[in-house]
C-alpha cells in the first residue's frame, strides 16, 4: 500500500515549512499568490522538488482560511521584529552606519 506524504510541516518554533530543508510555506505560498507556476517556484527555491512544491500547494488551497491567518501573524512578528532591530542595533550595524554616513560625507 502506498502511503501518503506531509508536505507542510510545523517546527518548533511554530513556522510551518516545506519539504526536507524547511523552505517557509511562507515563501511558497507568497510566490503562488503572485501568479507563479509550480514549476518556477521550484526553480526559484531548488531546495524543493517539484512534488514538495505542488504538495505546499495543496495543502495552502486546502487549508486557506488557516494559512492566511498563519500569514498575517507571520507578517505581524516580522514587523515586531524590524522595529526591535531598528530600535536597537547591533553595535556592529551601528558601527557599519557611523563608516557608511562618514564615507558619505567625506566626498
Amino acid at each position: 500500500m502506498v502511503q501518503g506524504k506531509i508536505y507542510v510541516t510545523e517546527n518548533e518554533r511554530g513556522g510551518w515549512r516545506v519539504g526536507k530543508l524547511d523552505v517557509s510555506l511562507d515563501s511558497v505560498v507568497i510566490a503562488y499568490r503572485q501568479g507563479f507556476s509550480a514549476e518556477t517556484i521550484q526553480q526559484l527555491y531548488p531546495a524543493l522538488t517539484l512534488e514538495e512544491v505542488y504538495g505546499a500547494i495543496a495543502f495552502y488551497l486546502a487549508n486557506q482560511a488557516a494559512v492566511s491567518k498563519y500569514l498575517e501573524g507571520q507578517e505581524v512578528h516580522w514587523q515586531e521584529l524590524h522595529q526591535r532591530i531598528h530600535e536597537r542595533p547591533s553595535p556592529v550595524a551601528a558601527r557599519l552606519r557611523e563608516v557608511a554616513e562618514a564615507s558619505r560625507t567625506a566626498r
